[in-house]
């Protein structure tokens, strides 16, 4: 019996990470309707604050990205089903996981350095988003011209292409050390695509359940729709025009 639920090893890893997405989105849920109790503070912060806020992005990287990264993960399962000789890829595929969220979460510690500074400048209000106009419009900018950039085009291509993927980093890794760092590999590729689309957080709100779902939403559909890269480049255009506009009505 065991070893016929191992052998649907893709369908394990599916619910795993529906499971741990769906538990990262309520975490981000439950901070969201308190968010009076994160409203940013004339104090500086604690070693606990900050390792709460680090926690914060952590957790919601997880929730954003991890959907994005399932058909990688997902592939990366299937080419080991049929790689491994002994047929237990399920192990290798947790480490390349592990390595992917691993990466977003050394993101999760810059973001948490940018909000420090950015509460430090009273810069945010109570909802996490900027009280500058100016910020907000410049950083809507630099989105939108990242969006055409060849380093965008080079790290979405990455993430748009699973197979092509672990077929030119070396194929299926069985040693978790290796499954790791392919993991590893991926989510650097994931953040240079991301990055500065995570920035808008700041823009519309980190504690904004609506602007989170939007922005996660996106990411998706860059990686997953056959125009996606077309779609980058008109959303690109569209955030240069909304962060002129906002630097310019206000």
């Amino acid at each position: 019996m065991l070893e016929t639920i191992l052998r649907r090893d893709r369908i394990i890893v599916a619910v795993a990470l529906a499971a741990l997405t769906a538990l990262a989105w309520t975490y981000v849920l439950s901070l969201a309707a308190g968010v009076g109790l994160m409203a940013p503070t004339d104090a500086p912060w604690q070693a606990i604050e900050f390792v709460f806020v680090c926690a914060m992005w952590a957790v919601m990287m997880v929730g954003m990205m991890t959907p994005t990264a399932a058909p990688m993960i997902l592939i990366y399962a299937r080419v080991g089903r049929q790689a491994s000789a002994q047929g237990r890829p399920f192990a290798a595929t947790g480490w390349f996981a592990a390595g992917y969220l691993l990466t977003w979460a050394g993101f999760a510690l810059i973001a948490t350095a940018a909000q420090w500074a950015l509460e430090r400048w009273a810069l945010l209000d109570p909802m996490m988003a900027s009280t500058s106009h100016m910020l907000g419009g410049i950083v809507l900018m630099a989105a939108g011209v990242y969006q055409w950039t060849p380093l965008k085009d080079m790290c979405l291509a990455q993430c748009q292409s699973p197979l092509a993927f672990i077929q030119r980093h070396g194929g299926f890794h069985r040693d978790p050390s290796g499954s790791l760092l392919l993991g590893l590999r991926h989510g650097a590729y994931c953040v240079g695509c991301c990055w500065i689309l995570m920035a808008l957080l700041f823009v519309g709100g980190v504690m904004n359940v609506l602007w989170i779902a939007a922005i996660s939403a996106f990411v998706l559909i860059e990686k997953i729709v056959p125009v996606g890269r077309l779609i980058s480049r008109i959303a690109g255009v569209g955030f240069v025009a909304a962060g002129i506009w906002l630097v310019a009505v206000f």
